[in-house]
């Protein structure tokens, strides 16, 4: 079957970007959170978005946020969402259909969404100026479009090389993605606020594990390449 993947070091550096992005934003999830303790994060309860804050303690969508670490977070997220963009332009090859269009855009769509999110912050501040709506399209954009491309990854996946697995792997892990959204803006609009970093994460990570599935399995499809020169060199030797 014919593949929508571009060939040699442009697929594999693509492919290396894609899976180092949520790499870079786990840790910088981990070292913010840990750093937070006054109060104690609590990932099962508060918001991923204050771990962003960069400014004093304050009461934020009904949470007391304090993050002595914002920038870190902050820094993470846009790193992610450059990583996710510049990876997915890399490895797949738009010349080649309407699949990999679809892909690099939903790709693109969601690496903005959360470089939004750490460039404007989820703070009163923000509120209070209007840039929230900035941090609320970034958050909801790539809620929705990072899911909707790990089930169009999923489906696709004979035409860029991932196994079985990975694929079905990859359209669960969407389809999860998109159900945890639509509990996550339940639970927002209707007010229950219970365990509300829980829901927001069960739409969020489904898309970061999904791309450490489709990058590594890039990767691992492109290990047998070799160049033509290395292939004429070892059919010589083994003659």
């Amino acid at each position: 079957m014919k593949t929508i993947l571009r060939a040699g070091a442009p697929a594999r550096t693509g492919a290396l970007l894609i899976f180092l992005g949520p790499l870079i934003s786990w840790v910088a999830e981990f070292v913010t959170a840990a750093a937070w303790q006054d109060p104690h994060y609590s990932p099962f309860y508060n918001w991923v978005s204050h771990l962003g804050l960069t400014g004093p303690s304050q009461v934020a969508f009904q949470q007391v946020g304090n993050s002595p670490l914002g920038a870190v977070m902050d820094t993470g997220w846009v790193l992610y969402g450059v990583l996710l963009i510049v990876g997915a332009f890399l490895a797949f090859d738009l010349r080649k259909g309407v699949r990999p269009v679809l892909v690099v855009t939903l790709a693109t769509i969601s690496g903005v969404g959360v470089s939004l999110v750490g460039i404007f912050q989820g703070s009163n501040a923000n509120v209070d100026s209007g840039l929230i709506a900035f941090h609320t399209f970034g958050a909801q954009g790539v809620m929705i479009a990072g899911n909707i491309m790990a089930v169009v990854v999923g489906v696709t996946g004979s035409r860029i090389g991932l196994t079985r697995g990975r694929s079905i792997a990859s359209t669960v892990l969407g389809i999860a993605g998109l159900v945890g959204f639509v509990v996550f803006m339940i639970d927002v609009f209707t007010g229950w606020m219970w365990n509300i970093g829980m829901f927001e994460r069960s739409a969020i990570y489904p898309i970061m594990v999904g791309h450490v599935l489709l990058g590594s399995g890039l990767i691992a499809a492109r290990r047998p390449e070799t160049s033509p020169y290395l292939a004429a060199t070892a059919a010589r030797v083994s003659s």
